[in-house]
């Protein structure tokens, strides 16, 4: 299944590959995980800008699939607070 939203696709040596995960719910998480940190790393950049010229250019592609790799780690190893039930 595709990024419906992005739709970010890789193409490498006629192969392609889709970038980040496959849901948009997830992809969103993602964004999370990695847009502040991309930003304060690339100060006159913007997240948004990175994925949109991630579909011409391959050198932006490559960046964009890495800081999804990253995110994805962040996710598997991210420790989520308890959820307590509501009290009455």
């Amino acid at each position: 299944m595709r990024h419906a939203k992005d739709g970010l696709n890789m193409a490498s040596n006629g192969v392609v590959q889709h970038i980040g995960p496959e849901t948009d719910a997830a992809w969103a998480r993602f964004e999370l995980l990695v847009r502040d940190d991309f930003e304060h790393m690339h100060c006159d950049d913007t997240f948004d800008d990175l994925k949109r010229r991630a579909r011409f250019s391959k050198e932006d592609q490559g960046l964009l699939r890495d800081w999804m790799a990253i995110a994805a780690h962040r996710a598997e190893t991210a420790v989520l607070p308890d959820v307590a039930e509501p009290t009455r």
